[in-house]
């Protein structure tokens, strides 16, 4: 009987490079556990980052390379997926309950961050992870709206401190829109809106979440101060349009967090392209290549770059968004690959070795 060689098993796992992680799986250190006796073949491997869309795949991918190896009879590929939490910025705390927080921002309005940031939180969640959603766009919520959530709704209280945040499509979501009559405006003053977003966020008592998704107002004023000095924020998601106007205000966006040390994962370009419904034209309504720019400037990857579609609007208005909506269609497709891209980042991020503070003194 010929004996299996185990670094030509592994040579054959690594044989296949994951398009998220750009790696192979084993200079990644997602082999787990290998185990090979006589002619059948065992291996555990686990991925920093949700993705059930693509596990079994792996898996089919993985067997026939392994047995192909000489003298494997029979391989069992295990591939699983387990989230770790990232460093945040600075030295704050880490949120209870929370492992990695996303801050999805937009320099303006107008460009589809709320679309953005809710499709993202779904696709996450389909690709088999734990997501909370914090509307923090204290002003103008709609996470509730856009996920189907009642007029009315309300959270329930756990010890007489904590909201239970309701549940939409498997998330978690809370929101200011929850608190206050829906047709109350908001009219307060800074301090008050970064207090109201900082008691729902740490007042929210979040089910061992992996990923919760903050949906940013637009611009770089009070809240975006109060997350980048006390929220453990992992890493940002910036959204533009092609338009340079949109362009020029995500670029102080980026700026912002790259001066309070929150990592950019990525940007979204949406409105790359109309395609007209009767004749099939397409059409760069905003520009053209704008976001690829962007994200190649400041060296971070262009996450998805989205279409002027009418599907997407009328699905968010609808409280179904089309993650949830039309899960296999083209569109939700490049959802997912997105949130595959944002977790894998984040996975980077939670396995690369802590960097040592330095102090520099006068003596």
């Amino acid at each position: 009987m010929h004996t299996v060689d185990r670094s030509a098993v592994e040579r054959a796992l690594g044989q296949y490079q994951d398009p998220y992680l750009q790696t192979d799986l084993i200079s990644a250190g997602c082999l787990r556990d290998l185990r090979i006796e006589g002619g059948k073949v065992e291996a555990e491997l686990v991925l920093g980052y949700a993705a059930a869309g693509i596990r079994a795949g792996i898996e089919q991918m993985l067997q026939v390379a392994v047995e192909s190896v000489a003298g494997v009879e029979s391989a069992t590929i295990s591939v699983a997926c387990e989230v770790a939490s990232a460093p945040a910025q600075g030295s704050i705390e880490a949120l209870r309950n929370v492992k990695n927080i996303i801050a999805v921002a937009s320099g303006k309005g107008g460009v589809g961050k709320s679309t953005t940031a809710v499709n993202l939180a779904l696709a996450l969640a389909r690709e088999g992870a734990r997501v909370g959603v914090l509307d923090a766009d204290i002003y103008g919520p709609s996470m509730g709206l856009m996920l189907g959530l009642p007029e009315g709704t309300r959270p329930q209280v756990k010890d007489q401190k904590l909201f239970i945040p309701p549940t939409a499509h498997g998330v978690q979501v809370m929101s200011m829109a929850f608190l206050v009559d829906d047709n109350t405006p908001v009219v307060w003053r800074g301090p008050m809106v970064s207090g109201a977003l900082m008691q729902l966020l740490t007042q929210t008592a979040w089910d061992d979440l992996d990923y919760l998704v903050v949906d940013m107002p637009p611009g770089t004023g009070d809240i975006q101060l109060t997350l980048a000095q006390k929220v453990p924020v992992t890493g940002a998601v910036i959204v533009t349009t092609p338009q340079d106007l949109a362009l020029l205000d995500a670029k102080k966006g980026i700026e912002m967090f790259n001066k309070v040390n929150i990592p950019v994962l990525g940007v979204v370009e949406n409105m790359a392209i109309h395609i007209c419904s009767n004749c099939g034209h397409a059409e760069h309504l905003f520009g053209e290549g704008g976001g690829e720019r962007l994200a190649e400037q400041y060296g971070v990857d262009l996450l998805a770059s989205m279409p002027l579609s009418m599907m997407i609007r009328e699905q968010a208005d609808g409280g179904t968004p089309t993650v949830v909506a039309e899960p296999e269609c083209q569109i939700s497709m490049i959802y997912q690959d997105m949130a595959r891209h944002v977790g894998a980042r984040i996975a980077e991020r939670a396995q690369a070795p802590a960097m040592p503070s330095i102090s520099i003194s006068d003596d």
